[in-house]
């Protein structure tokens, strides 16, 4: 799996479940998630898992993009929004997460 491929499913996601896209922002955040890209599973978002679940809040919503309170919410609610797929997309969750806390400039300066 490629960045691109992951960019081209995460807008897919996005864009069935109403989201006006804006692609730059995507690509950004995709491409810095590296390695993850190449691994199927590491390019889907569990949300059944308490632990993956912990992961994002720890090493997105915090660490990337500094955000301490409102993570748990923020995160369950874009699971929810994104609860007519099975296999949620990192980047269009993480895209999801940066909208919600207005945090663009984190990867577009």
């Amino acid at each position: 799996m490629s960045a691109e491929a992951n960019i081209e499913k995460s807008t897919k996601q996005l864009q069935e479940i109403g989201i006006d896209v804006d692609a730059a922002l995507l690509e950004k955040i995709v491409k810095a998630l590296g390695i993850a890209n190449q691994s199927l599973d590491a390019s889907l978002v569990s949300a059944t898992d308490p632990a993956e679940l912990a992961r994002v809040r720890t090493n997105f919503v915090e660490k990337k993009l500094g955000v301490t309170d409102g993570g748990d919410e923020a995160i369950a609610e874009v699971m929810a929004q994104m609860k007519g797929f099975n296999q949620k997309q990192r980047g269009a969750v993480y895209y999801l997460l940066t909208e919600k806390f207005g945090k663009q400039s984190v990867y577009l300066g």
